[in-house]
């Protein structure tokens, strides 16, 4: 049993390890923990946030496998690691490493560019159903994630070809929603905060969120699928996984620190500004939840014939 006196104690920098570019994705979930953890004085080591780019978000763990039994280094992570296995582009699992903690919930946004045919939800219904092969629509980071499988629940739901669907997976959002604004691909479904600059600046236009209410502005406008009759809220956690090996004295030192920079005053904030939805789940919640997940992942992607 692990008590107060035995959690473990880091004596060097703590290293928080985003798979995306600054401003990207992973990247804001890891910046706003840093914050978080140091606003309260949680840590008497500095806090740092490395990002490794590339590779479909996938050369953190490459760079984590340098750190085993190590709880200085963490990477945030997200359900890509479970999709990725079933699907055949990675050969592990959450349960390779260390599970930490689930953090909070983003929700999808389906946008388009601003000269794009589609200009609505319903007339990407449409398509959907009639002409799934006729357009491409980028994800990130990875074919078969969240994303995707947001864009297979609505193409379902509207009678389209599940088969059919093109997709174009981008090492991060941003990268996604560059290629639409550019003309490549004609629609996304990346996280909202994402979109934001570009939504603001009127070459993106959003057509809905798989959020189960609408999102604050300015999304206010943007309806929900829930809300013209598609069932499809979907949502990409993000959270935190530690070195493979990770003692019970180091878990209980992370539940700690991040059950309590959750519940900060900067955390709060940074859940309102990235629209996020507040979640925690700490490492025994999250190793509970992760079969659950895995089961629901595998069902979805074996109908859209990704499993490997």
């Amino acid at each position: 049993m692990t008590t107060a006196h035995s959690i473990w104690r880091p004596d060097r920098a703590l290293e928080i390890v985003a798979g995306t570019p600054p401003g990207a994705g992973l990247d804001r979930t890891a910046r706003a923990l840093a914050r978080a953890i140091e606003s309260r004085g949680l840590v008497e080591v500095p806090v740092q946030v490395l990002n490794l780019p590339g590779d479909a978000s996938r050369r953190i763990w490459t760079y984590l496998d340098r750190f085993s039994h190590d709880a200085h280094v963490v990477v945030v992570t997200s359900p890509n690691v479970t999709t990725d296995y079933l699907t055949g582009f990675s050969a592990f699992d959450h349960d390779a490493y260390t599970p930490l903690a689930v953090l909070h919930n983003e929700y999808i946004a389906f946008v388009a560019r601003a000269g794009s045919s589609i200009e609505t939800s319903r007339e990407l219904m449409d398509r959907l159903a009639r002409d799934a092969d006729s357009f491409t629509t980028a994800v990130a980071t990875s074919a078969g994630n969240p994303n995707h499988i947001a864009l297979a629940r609505v193409t379902r739901q509207v009678g389209g070809n599940l088969k059919a669907l093109k997709v174009r997976a981008f090492d991060s959002a941003r990268d996604a929603i560059a290629d639409v604004v550019a003309g490549g691909c004609e629609v996304a479904a990346i996280s909202a905060t994402s979109a934001l600059p570009e939504l603001a600046d009127g070459s993106l236009r959003a057509l809905a969120v798989t959020a189960p209410d609408r999102l604050a502005p300015p999304f206010a406008e943007v309806p929900t699928w829930v809300e013209q009759g598609i069932d499809c809220v979907v949502n990409a956690w993000r959270g935190v996984d530690g070195a493979r090996g990770l003692d019970a004295a180091q878990i209980a030192f992370w539940d700690s620190v991040l059950a309590d920079a959750t519940a900060s005053s900067v955390w709060q904030a940074a859940i309102a500004q990235h629209h996020w939805s507040a979640l925690y789940r700490n490492s025994a919640e999250l190793a509970a939840y992760l079969p659950r997940e895995r089961a629901e992942m595998r069902a979805m992607l074996e109908e859209l014939g990704l499993l490997k």
